[in-house]
């Protein structure tokens, strides 16, 4: 199958709970853990806690139903604000935000939360404060002007991007388009955190090949410089792990400020 024939996330969708027991379970095969989970993990607790982003309204634009990019950020905003451009995605969101039986178990992730910020005796308490967090799932639309037509978010403070612009951009165009979308949503002088993998073209959810934009570093600083984003913060970890699900060579990990 050549990259044309891959499938697109954002038009043809993938098996969500397929996607999380592929990158993000506690299975013994699992081979994600340091690039897919710690990665962000730390970066995020980190860059938190070392400020100064935070606020009243944080937006959630990524991709698959995946919750542990939220994990630090719920100490720090008031409520997060989850869009998703999959149906199904939202449903596997939902079924874990309401604790309904069969919601994926992110045990294993909370527990490792909880040791990164040296808190592991409390990490039971997490999925609790990210649940109260959030008090919108939200379908959205990225080719309309307004996501979330006919509602009108509020600015938001900071936005949280993981692997969505890796998944939807065809090319680098598309990366800088909907960067100057996703800007537009921020307040002046508001926050943007984004996590991908570099040089990707293809990732794999059962069955399927998708679709992933291969960029490198210097592309990804160069296209927030362009949208007026100054850079805080960039950390690039090259792949430790052997698997042909992903063909990426690094992850990176980069939070900026949008200039007033």
């Amino acid at each position: 199958m050549d990259s044309g024939s891959h499938k697109i996330y954002h038009e043809h969708g993938f098996d969500s709970r397929k996607h999380l027991e592929s990158y993000f379970s506690n299975k013994p095969d699992m081979v994600f853990r340091d690039d897919i989970l710690m990665f962000p993990l730390e970066n995020l607790a980190k860059v938190f806690t070392e400020g100064p982003i935070n606020g009243d309204v944080l937006i959630d634009l990524s991709a698959g139903s995946f919750v542990h990019h939220l994990y630090s950020a719920c100490e720090f905003f008031q409520h997060i604000i989850v869009l998703r451009v999959s149906d199904r995605c939202i449903m596997e969101l939902k079924r874990w935000l309401d604790s309904r039986t069969g919601a994926f178990d992110w045990g294993h992730v909370t527990k490792l939360h909880g040791e990164i910020q040296g808190n592991s005796d409390q990490f039971q308490d997490k999925e609790g404060k990210v649940r109260s967090a959030i008090p919108h799932v939200m379908k959205c639309d990225l080719e309309k002007e307004n996501m979330t037509d006919p509602i009108d978010l509020p600015p938001a403070d900071c936005i949280i991007s993981v692997w969505l612009l890796d998944a939807i951009c065809k090319d680098q165009d598309d990366y800088r388009r909907y960067l100057r979308k996703f800007s537009r949503m921020l307040k002046p002088g508001g926050h943007i955190i984004l996590a991908g993998a570099l040089d990707t073209t293809y990732y794999t959810v059962g069955k399927d090949k998708l679709h992933a934009f291969p960029y490198d570093e210097d592309f990804a600083r160069k296209a927030l410089a362009g949208e007026g984003f100054v850079i805080d913060k960039c950390k690039v970890q090259k792949r430790t792990v052997v698997s042909d699900l992903m063909d990426y060579k690094a992850m990176i990990f980069i939070a900026a400020h949008k200039e007033k």
